[in-house]
């Protein structure tokens, strides 16, 4: 059995839609064990997620964009991992990241770089979406990888656009492909 974590922050909802997504794609794979580990509005964890984030064979980051970088939030949670960092708890496990903002870029890359980093820092192994951008005049928000996110997962919600509406329906099935690689990556890592 493999364990995949995803630990994130969402500050309107829609990165929990991302987030949702990126599980029920891990799901899918047979011999998968997924749980999800939202970071509360002052930036923490229980100590129960901490102790799937040790457990997991994978750990997948999400964060919203804000300004150009996750949530303070996420990065109060980066900072606490200095604990496990100091024992490299997780190295060798598994990695990749998905974040959403208003704009079709909103510098999102910045935000996966930061975790790319952060994994990086704990010794783990990055997976990105091994996918093919949307890119032709036929594509829209509506096709996979419409963004064109290779280090990780790019979403996009309008900032006038409620949860219902928003990521698309492309965006949630990029997620949960990104989901269903890291699963099968973690069985064969492990």
């Amino acid at each position: 059995m493999s364990k995949v974590a995803i630990v994130y922050f969402s500050g309107y909802g829609h990165t929990v839609k991302v987030a949702e997504s990126v599980a029920a794609g891990a799901a899918g794979v047979a011999g998968t064990e997924v749980s999800l580990h939202r970071i509360d509005a002052e930036g923490q964890l229980s100590d129960a997620d901490w102790q799937s984030l040790q457990a997991a064979d994978a750990i997948i980051y999400g964060s919203p964009t804000y300004m150009g970088g996750p949530a303070w939030q996420f990065k109060k949670f980066a900072d606490a991992s200095s604990k496990p960092w100091f024992s490299q708890a997780w190295k060798d496990k598994l990695a990749a990241g998905f974040t959403n903002s208003a704009s079709t870029n909103g510098d999102k890359y910045a935000t996966i770089n930061y975790f790319w980093t952060l994994s990086q820092q704990h010794g783990q192994v990055w997976v990105g979406t091994g996918l093919m951008p949307s890119n032709a005049k036929a594509h829209s928000p509506a096709d996979v990888n419409w963004t064109a996110g290779f280090g990780g997962v790019m979403t996009i919600s309008r900032s006038d656009a409620s949860v219902e509406e928003s990521p698309s329906t492309g965006d949630l099935k990029t997620s949960a492909l990104l989901g269903e690689r890291v699963a099968k990556a973690a069985i064969r890592w492990a």
